[in-house]
């Protein structure tokens, strides 16, 4: 029997939002010592390697290329959104 959708979503988002956080205490105990302006380019920088990975290294077995292609843009995204989240904390 499959998940309803509401528990699919309620995995996804639960998925996501723990990355985050995990995410986000690394970061922010990497590149907190060179300040703010360090902290932004670093973060641009791994945004930018994400994003560059995803289109030029995934591949997805047994999917067709629209399909891959969504992945793609959608992973982009949510890379995007993640790591445009993260603000410079002076703490």
């Amino acid at each position: 029997m499959a998940p309803d959708t509401n528990e699919i979503q309620s995995i996804n988002t639960s998925w996501q939002i723990a990355m985050q956080e995990i995410l986000r205490m690394v970061i922010r105990d990497m590149y907190q010592v060179g300040g703010e302006a360090a902290f932004k380019a670093h973060i641009k920088r791994i945004e930018e390697a994400a994003v560059d990975s995803i289109y030029t290294d995934l591949r997805l077995r047994g999917t067709d290329e629209w399909t891959e292609m969504l992945v793609k843009e959608r992973a982009s995204n949510f890379v995007t959104t993640l790591l445009t989240s993260f603000t410079y904390d002076r703490a």
